[in-house]
C-alpha cells in the first residue's frame, strides 16, 4: 500500500489535519493538567480535535 502512489498522497494529505490536531489536543491536555486556564475551554478543545482525528481515521479505513 506505501508504495501506490494515490495512497501516499492521501496519507500526507491527513497527516496535514491530523498532526495540528494532535498538537492541539497535547497542549489543552498539558494545561488541564497543571490546571492553567479555563479548564472547561481546554476539555472543549480535546474533544474537539479527538472528533477531528476519528473522521480523519475512518476516511482512511
Amino acid at each position: 500500500m506505501q508504495e501506490e502512489p494515490l495512497s501516499r498522497k492521501s496519507v500526507k494529505i491527513r497527516e496535514k489535519i491530523v498532526l495540528p490536531l494532535l498538537s492541539i489536543q497535547q497542549y489543552a491536555l498539558m494545561k488541564i493538567q497543571k490546571k492553567e486556564g479555563d479548564r472547561e475551554t481546554y476539555e472543549k478543545l480535546v474533544m474537539r480535535s479527538l472528533f477531528g482525528n476519528i473522521n480523519a481515521s475512518r476516511n482512511s479505513a
